[in-house]
């Protein structure tokens, strides 16, 4: 099983290495570096068209989140559960209160900039409001189709014994299943924690058991990676598949049970159950903004303030994905790395800058 720490890095390195691939076809006379490149990465120097992307972000930086649980509109108390130098569990209580921004936890906490020293949480309520069956989400809209690479959460409670991952497409109208995971997978979703992915499922989501044991109390990470394990994943510029499992608008949160440590029935103490809550301190979105090979950035337009690709090669389309009007004289296709498959049409150019 592949860690957290190991799938961010393969991922950052497929990252460098894919920028370094695109930008040696566009330039392969001059060098990066030189001065004398094309002001337009869509176009090589030649003035031929090139596939190009929008830079890879985290697409959720900033974004509001949708939570249906936070404490604190009532103020409230909960707890942290921390192991003593004895080897004995503690637990430190404190008030939640939304009124107060000292004693808050809003969901604007999970997409600021997270900074290692300053950890800033978002936090449900507490066990009686929150325990299975009663699920909390969390709800971020990109407001634009991306093609994610990742979705990482950090934790500032324990990681939950059972949660969801789902995609939207279509701006929420349906959701998808990205990824499960559970300590027990049979049990809370039907779904066995020994499947693989193959050509055949290339869209099913999978169920792991490795990620969702309660220790760490605290400041655990997990990381799901939308390519890993995926066959195509070497050839993703010709798996149409690929592409549209890779493709959202929106990804949701779904926290179906709390991981305890079995002190929490009815008739304990408050302590054990004001220390149950669902918190996170990052919601990390990775991706670059979907416009199909035929931009190589994302502005606001000017007629809605909706964002939408910069499309170049007689391209058109929030998402780059029509030819425009008179440029029609062959199919619209995706670019990929070999072929721009630019529009064509009576009144072609070669260059647009």
């Amino acid at each position: 099983m592949i860690s957290a720490r190991t799938t961010l890095g393969l991922l950052a390195s497929l990252l460098c290495l894919s920028t370094l691939g695109v930008a040696a076809r566009r330039y392969p006379r001059t060098g990066l570096m030189s001065r004398d490149v094309s002001p337009n990465p869509c176009y090589t120097m030649d003035g031929q068209p090139a596939e190009c992307r929008p830079d890879f972000e985290n697409a959720a930086l900033g974004r509001a989140v949708e939570a249906s649980s936070t404490c604190g509109f009532e103020p409230e108390n909960y707890c942290k559960s921390t192991i003593g130098t004895d080897g004995n569990m503690k637990r430190n209580c404190f008030v939640c209160d939304a009124g107060n921004p000292k004693f808050s936890f809003p969901a604007a906490y999970l997409t600021d900039v997270h900074n290692p020293s300053n950890v800033t949480c978002w936090m449900s309520k507490t066990y009686d409001s929150v325990q299975y069956l009663s699920n909390v989400t969390l709800r971020l809209k990109l407001n634009k189709k991306y093609e994610l690479t990742y979705v990482s959460l950090e934790f500032c409670s324990a990681r939950p014994d059972s949660m969801a991952i789902y995609k939207s497409d279509d701006y929420g109208r349906t959701w998808k299943a990205f990824q499960y995971y559970s300590n027990n997978c049979r049990a809370m979703y039907n779904k066995s924690a020994r499947s693989i992915v193959t050509k055949a499922n290339e869209q099913e989501a999978l169920c792991t058991e490795a990620f969702s044991q309660i220790d760490p109390l605290s400041g655990a990470r997990v990381a799901f990676s939308t390519l890993e394990g995926r066959p195509s994943s070497a050839n993703f510029d010709k798996s149409p598949a690929l592409q549209d499992w890779m493709t959202a608008t929106d990804i949701k949160l779904v926290f179906n049970k709390l991981n305890t440590l079995g002190d929490d029935s009815r008739g304990t103490d408050d302590a054990a159950q004001n220390s149950y809550y669902y918190s996170l301190s990052d919601f990390a979105v990775g991706g670059r903004c979907k416009c199909n090979g035929h931009a190589s950035r994302c502005v606001r337009r000017k007629k809605d303030g909706k964002q939408a690709c910069d499309c170049q090669h007689n391209t058109a389309g929030r998402d780059c994905e029509t030819c425009k009007d008179f440029y029609q004289d062959r199919p619209w296709r995706r670019a990929t790395k070999d072929e721009a498959h630019g529009c064509v049409g009576e009144y072609s150019q070669a260059t647009v800058w």
